[in-house]
């Protein structure tokens, strides 16, 4: 069965066998529901990769991936809901008919152009009506940073957006202060109310900085795992344990973790 190269063909076989009654008990077991993980997470893992630059591995966490959609297809298949073929019918199908400005008539000579053309023939195949239909498309099992920058996008096409990234810096600063007066309030759904605001504002400034607020925090998360690994380290080395020092003590050595990945940077 081992082939030196393999088709797309050849992995649809592949799964399709390892759904039969010869096949893996495992992969038989598994259904749309119990698959959404390994979807999300596969996801995630081609995106880390990205992130690394690593050429080899972003092949084969493509591949991963690949597999998720053919797995979901052959359960289509077995259900005779939809099968591969059907799934390429239809993206082949969205290509074509949104863009418009290739297969068809329309001009678009700007990547603002397509998208705006994009969203127009995406409306009219769902047909919805309004503006707030389109904010409401935006699926809502998102990550929230993810989904909030998406409406914020979409409720920008028709103009409900600010006129510039000054008034932006305000309106961050001004949440900022709106949670600084409930703070002691002790009142938890209003401070939760108003944190989901400096949020909400925050993913505005990141949409007009052009940043990926995800993408964005995703990065900090990794840097601070990074910096916190050598401040144990340093700690360690020092024959101490992070817990039994002050905080005075950990903050000198987040700063000599600061400089020292900083100077690493500028080396690379």
């Amino acid at each position: 069965m081992l082939k030196e190269r393999y088709s797309f063909s050849d992995l649809v076989d592949i799964m399709k066998l390892l759904r039969s009654e010869n096949g893996c008990p495992w992969d038989r077991e598994q259904t749309h529901e119990s698959l959404k993980r390994y979807l999300i997470e596969e996801t995630y893992e081609v995106l880390e990769v990205i992130d690394l630059n690593d050429k080899k591995r972003l092949c084969e966490e493509l591949g991963d991936l690949l597999l998720q959609i053919v797995f979901h297809a052959q359960i289509g298949a077995e259900e005779k809901t939809f099968d591969m073929e059907d799934v390429i019918t239809g993206i082949s199908r969205k290509m074509v008919l949104r863009h418009t400005h290739v297969f068809g008539n329309d001009i678009a000579k700007t990547a603002d152009d397509v998208v705006d053309n994009w969203e127009a023939i995406k409306k009219k195949e769902k047909g919805i009506q309004n503006q707030t239909g389109v904010l409401k498309d935006v699926p809502s099992n998102l990550p929230a940073l993810m989904r909030s920058f998406k409406v914020q996008q979409k409720a920008a096409q028709i103009g409900f957006d600010w006129d510039n990234i000054e008034d932006v810096f305000k309106k961050v600063e001004e949440e900022l202060n709106e949670l600084k007066d409930v703070y002691n309030s002790k009142n938890m759904e209003r401070i939760t109310d108003e944190m989901g605001d400096v949020l909400f504002s925050l993913v505005n400034l990141s949409r007009f900085l052009k940043v990926q607020p995800e993408l964005a925090l995703t990065s900090t998360i990794n840097k601070f795992i990074k910096r916190f690994e050598y401040v144990e380290q340093e700690s360690i080395k020092a024959g101490r344990q992070l817990q039994d020092m002050t905080l005075t003590e950990m903050d000198a050595l987040w700063d000599k973790a600061k400089a020292h990945f900083s100077e690493e940077k500028k080396q690379t």
